[in-house]
């Protein structure tokens, strides 16, 4: 046999046998068991990841608002009121009523509100307007418990009162400084609106921001003024009068005390919230706390008349608004300060003054007191001055 011949045959036997050999190597490397210690780590990814997740988000949603509502609101209380209003009963006959005066009859009616403690020791806030002609207040505070109100004082210009129960350890509230708000920060409302808080005796909470400060209303039909009142686009609906108006860092700025509706048709909030500013509750309840009252009568020694069309022409006057002063007392604030009769008073505290009545709300809109200065714009001989003039206690 030549050698070409095994070559032949040698070859293909090779090739069979390397052929075969490969692919039972290939097939024990597939079926091969993986590393552990390479795919599996030895502790699982997806607790890990969870873990992670549950404390940052833990972290992340207690926040200045979440700390501040916790600070506030066990001070917060429900009141609910029990009012009288007056009906009269009248027929359809009016020449019958005419000789037959109609009864009289006494209604009794239910209202509910906020408050909030202002002192340990017993010591609330809220709206006058709330406890208006009240024959029994209640007092509802976090823990469920019901008090009672025994001594109140209210001042029916501001629309404050100042409510006390018995009992001591309550927890209450930390007054700011209204004058130190910034239009555009966070703010929180707390209350009770449309009587949750009766559920499960715990206030309910709105978060917003100052939409606007130094917001001044005219005194309405009710004689109430509300003056510096700060906007809120935070929701305030019925219930909410008289809960605390609250910053970022849980201090009270403000109380909630109305709101401007949709409409005729619609009682809830569309975002114009108004609160009265804590320096007017602080100045206002340390008043009433003391004296029980709030005391605007002073004394000026001015007498003074509407400038008629009459006395326009008749004493050749240069304008028909403001007041005449027809009389100074002698050795009064008014005297002293240098006011001549035939003076015209055109405008008190940077406000125009057109009549008597005029000049009334104005008193009523500043709020002015005995010992306060107040500034009067005098018309005399076509020249035009201020005046300061200091109101005196009122004389007996």
């Amino acid at each position: 046999m030549n050698i070409s011949k095994i070559i032949l045959i040698l070859v293909p036997v090779l090739c069979i046998f390397l052929l075969f050999y490969n692919r039972d190597s290939i097939q024990k490397s597939v079926n091969k068991k993986p590393n552990i210690e390479i795919f599996e780590s030895k502790k699982p990814i997806s607790a890990s990841l969870s873990q992670y997740t549950e404390s940052s988000i833990s972290v992340s949603r207690k926040n200045a608002i979440t700390k501040a509502v916790a600070e506030v609101s066990p001070a917060v209380v429900g009141i609910n009121v029990i009012s009288v209003e007056i009906v009269y009963r009248w027929s359809r006959d009016p020449f019958w009523d005419l000789f037959f005066p109609p009864p009289v009859y006494e209604n009794e009616v239910k209202g509910l509100g906020s408050g909030f403690f202002i002192s340990p020791d017993g010591y609330l806030i809220t709206n006058e307007h709330l406890i208006h002609n009240a024959k029994k207040i209640v007092v509802t505070t976090t823990k469920g418990k019901k008090y009672d109100v025994q001594d109140y004082w209210t001042d029916r210009v501001t629309d404050i009162a100042l409510l006390k129960i018995k009992g001591d350890n309550f927890p209450y509230t930390r007054m700011g400084n209204s004058d130190d708000i910034i239009v555009g920060e966070w703010i929180i409302a707390l209350g009770n609106p449309f009587g949750l808080f009766d559920y499960n005796n715990e206030p309910s909470v709105t978060v917003g921001v100052i939409s606007a400060k130094d917001r001044d209303f005219s005194p309405g039909k009710d004689g109430r003024t509300y003056q510096d009142m700060i906007q809120t686009d935070a929701s305030i609906n019925p219930g909410n009068s008289g809960g605390p108006l609250v910053n970022s860092v849980g201090e009270v700025i403000g109380m909630n005390t109305f709101i401007f509706t949709g409409g005729r048709y619609s009682e809830g909030s569309i975002g114009l919230g108004f609160a009265m500013p804590i320096n007017k509750i602080k100045e206002i309840t340390k008043d009433l706390e003391k004296y029980g009252k709030i005391n605007r009568e002073f004394y000026t020694g001015l007498r003074y008349a509407d400038i008629s069309r009459y006395l326009m022409y008749t004493l050749d006057l240069q304008t028909n608004r403001g007041l005449l002063i027809t009389g100074v007392d002698k050795s009064s604030p008014a005297d002293k300060a240098g006011i001549k009769v035939g003076d015209i008073v055109i405008g008190l505290n940077g406000k125009e003054v057109y009549n008597l009545n005029n000049l009334n709300n104005i008193f009523l809109e500043s709020d002015s007191r005995q010992g306060d200065s107040i500034e009067l714009k005098i018309l005399r001989a076509k020249k035009e001055f201020n005046i300061t003039l200091k109101l005196a206690p009122l004389e007996k």
